[in-house]
């Protein structure tokens, strides 16, 4: 052997035990096989319908914030997000929406009243975010009634399932420990959550993808129904995808976010980075990202023409808040428009996640053609934006 082809095969070596190290690291070992065996998208005739959801784990009171920190922050919100979001609309004429899903246990009136009319004007919808630990399932469904009982007598929030005039809401778990799915039990405790939140009237879970936590599912790019075991944690790690003409199934719809490997951002110049849809000012949303969430191809089965991208941030971290309401997420919205609604290849509709929801109950449905006409299919808008 040749001293250049022993460096090669050494250098080879190398890069593979780091690939491996790094994959340990990172859990990648739990999602890469779903990873490595995905299908491509279906081809389809037409435009890709791309449906576009930004939520937000907005937590004023982040890492135990006092007060007057607290305001700021939300006052930060209030004053900035519109002079973004208004220089921006899709197909549709709708300004991108930004999904606010706030913490059970950091409510405060004063706060929800502000973001209460940004959403009044068209610019969101107020949802659920929970961070608990070591909880029961009395305190679970007593915490959920509490809260969002509160937030639709008190500040028009939430919409309502029209069969049973129950509350209707989208869900994201605190530090990603849906169905007590963090490896050593913390930060939740419930193994049945999945049946409670449904039960409780929670229309989806939004809280998808994890990586690189623990919490992180097998299943990935997908929307699908799982199904909760409640004497095992983590009953989503799989599940049936939602299929067009194929009845619901199990006892809570997910719908994941975009997660892929990012090759045009490799780590030491050898190994891809995660792209998990977060968006932090050490990782803006460039093109190539957006590139990537459209190549994931989030679908309901049988309907590939209509493409889910549901993105997420931390948005009251004030490291994060110069992209986020700055130049970083503005040249992301123009990216999508310029890019993505051209109307012959793509069709952009920004979309909040109670919308997300009734456009993929309308796929299943077998409803066709432009997704916007589906927007309030089953769950009615909030009423604080029909004032």
């Amino acid at each position: 052997m040749t001293p250049y082809l022993a460096l090669i095969l050494a250098l080879a070596v190398l890069a593979g035990i780091l690939l491996i190290l790094e994959i340990r690291r990172k859990n990648m070992h739990i999602w890469l096989p779903a990873y490595i065996s995905r299908k491509k998208r279906p081809k389809h005739e037409g435009p890709t319908h791309i449906m576009f959801c930004f939520v937000d784990h907005f937590e004023p009171r982040w890492s135990n914030a006092d007060y007057e920190t607290e305001v700021r922050r939300v006052n930060r919100w209030i004053e900035q997000y519109p002079k973004i979001a208004e220089k921006h609309k899709d197909a549709d004429g709708c300004y991108p929406k930004h999904c606010f899903y706030y913490p059970e246990e950091e409510y405060r009136k004063e706060h929800l009243e502000k973001i209460e009319r940004l959403c009044n004007k068209g610019f969101g919808e107020i949802e659920i975010h929970l961070h608990h630990h070591n909880d029961t399932e009395a305190g679970l469904r007593k915490k959920l009634s509490r809260f969002t009982q509160n937030l639709h007598q008190t500040h028009g929030a939430l919409s309502i399932w029209p069969e049973s005039g129950k509350l209707a809401w989208g869900f994201v778990h605190g530090n990603w420990a849906l169905d007590n799915s963090e490896a050593d039990g913390s930060n939740c405790g419930i193994n049945n959550e999945l049946i409670i939140l449904e039960e409780e009237g929670c229309y989806a879970d939004f809280t998808l993808p994890s990586a690189p936590s623990t919490t992180q599912t097998a299943k990935i790019n997908s929307i699908y129904y799982a199904k909760d075991d409640p004497q095992q944690p983590k009953s989503h790690n799989e599940g049936q995808d939602v299929t067009v003409g194929r009845a619901p199934w199990g006892d809570l719809m997910i719908v994941q976010g975009p997660l892929m490997l990012n090759w045009r951002n490799r780590k030491w110049g050898l190994l891809p980075r995660i792209e998990n849809a977060d968006i932090r000012a050490n990782h803006p949303p460039t093109a190539d990202r957006i590139a990537l969430w459209v190549e994931a191809g989030i679908h309901v089965q049988g309907r590939p023409e209509w493409v889910f991208i549901k993105i997420h941030t931390h948005g009251t971290q004030e490291s994060d808040m110069d992209a986020l309401l700055g130049d970083p997420v503005d040249a992301m919205f123009s990216e999508l428009e310029n890019h993505y609604n051209d109307g012959e290849n793509y069709v952009l509709h920004y979309v909040s996640t109670r919308e997300t929801y009734n456009i993929i109950k309308a796929a299943e449905n077998g409803k066709t053609g432009n997704p916007h006409a589906y927007r309030d299919y089953i769950l009615p808008p909030p009423a604080y934006s029909r004032n």
